[in-house]
């Protein structure tokens, strides 16, 4: 028995290692069916091809830069204001003043002057009151200016507040818009990126691009797309929207860095494409359906004068500038190319599923395709059976 059983191992392993199984195909001689098949199988192979490896290079691995964005803006605007001229340089327009990716540029502005803290009158249509019944003392109101006394001065019929006075008055913005200069101005960007899968930095100052393209450069999506000096005016307008319309009272423009790159090529090749997109709203819209209409915001500038603290009050309409560095590099890898192979042999098995659902269920001849396609057998007392019976 021992030596049966060893045997039978040995027997048993000699198969595994030793012998191969392969399945039995049948080949069938039908138009119909082999015309499906070729179709299906061509199918496949364009959408591996076209899909898989052309369109979504699906032989490359991919990679997200690593960025930083400086800016810089250059101009200076003039105003005349009830008689009183003012340039205004960057220092005084623009928001933050860092250079960040995301910064301000004044186009319009209500400016109160003088203001210092005490009791005056609300606007009219804030806190509107026929007696002192009206103001309770205390309160303050979303809209208003500060907190009521408890007073309704006659003389306007609105309720006293205590606040910096005189209070700003912001029903009225100047049209047309006060730093049409802005137009004008000039924005440099400076960009780097560094795809650290690949070990590749490169900048938006590219070959090609030196101190004296810069000082002489404007950028045109045409003739200059390289350029890293853009007008603000062009900026506007290549985002779809009229400057004097959206320097009103104020708007946001983004400005997309577009790194697409292939190391497949050389390095050099990998260079920025800018696009301009209007944040703001769509430009046919009018401004009855907007909720909220332009971009505006408020800061003070605090001074004493005869040991009094007085400050001059600035509600700023300005165009809000968002750079955006978007960022994809394909380099050709094993590893994703062996991947996308492999998927595609297997989708081909789609075509044997489908042909063999058509043979063994579709058509009239379908029990002798399913004769040919299996080989039956019995099992050893179904033989005996069998022979008993004869």
């Amino acid at each position: 028995m021992k030596r049966m059983k060893k045997s039978q191992i040995s027997s048993a392993l000699s198969d595994f290692f030793f012998e191969y199984e392969t399945p039995r195909q049948v080949l069938v001689r039908n138009r119909r069916v082999g015309v499906v098949c070729r179709l299906i199988q061509l199918g496949v192979l364009v959408y591996i091809i076209g899909w898989v490896f052309i369109y979504e290079k699906g032989y490359q691995s991919t990679d997200i830069a690593v960025s930083s964005v400086f800016t810089k803006m250059k101009g200076v605007g003039y105003t005349n204001v009830n008689g009183v001229e003012r340039v205004w340089d960057v220092s005084d327009y623009v928001f933050p003043p860092q250079g960040d990716s995301s910064f301000v540029v004044m186009t319009n502005y209500i400016i109160t002057e003088g203001q210092q803290m005490g009791t005056c009158p609300e606007l009219k249509d804030k806190h509107n009151c026929k007696s002192d019944a009206d103001c309770e003392g205390g309160r303050f109101k979303r809209t208003g200016h500060g907190e009521m006394t408890g007073v309704c001065v006659n003389t306007t019929n609105t309720c006293e507040v205590l606040a910096w006075c005189p209070v700003e008055d912001d029903r009225i913005i100047p049209s047309p818009p006060l730093l049409m200069s802005a137009e004008n101005y000039t924005l440099f960007i400076k960009n780097s990126v560094t795809f650290p899968i690949f070990g590749v930095t490169r900048s938006n100052l590219v070959e090609g691009i030196d101190a004296d393209y810069i000082n002489k450069c404007l950028y045109h999506p045409e003739d200059a797309p390289l350029c890293p000096i853009f007008r603000l005016g062009d900026i506007v307008k290549l985002s779809g929207f009229n400057f004097e319309t959206i320097a009103q009272e104020g708007g946001t423009i983004g400005i997309v860095i577009d790194w697409t790159c292939n190391f497949d090529v050389a390095v050099k090749h990998c260079k920025p494409k800018y696009n301009f997109h209007g944040l703001y709203g769509n430009p046919s819209d009018t401004g009855q359906t907007r909720p909220s209409l332009g971009y505006n915001f408020r800061y003070a500038k605090h001074y004493l004068e005869n040991s009094v603290q007085k400050r001059t009050l600035l509600k700023v309409f300005g165009i809000r500038f968002d750079i955006i560095v978007q960022s994809l590099a394909r380099k050709f890898d094993i590893i994703p190319t062996l991947t996308a192979i492999g998927s595609g042999v297997g989708i081909f098995g789609v075509a044997t599923v489908v042909c063999d659902l058509v043979l063994l269920y579709l058509l009239p001849k379908r029990e002798f395709y399913k004769n040919m396609k299996f080989k039956y057998t019995d099992t050893p007392i179904q033989v005996r059976s069998r022979q008993c019976a004869k």
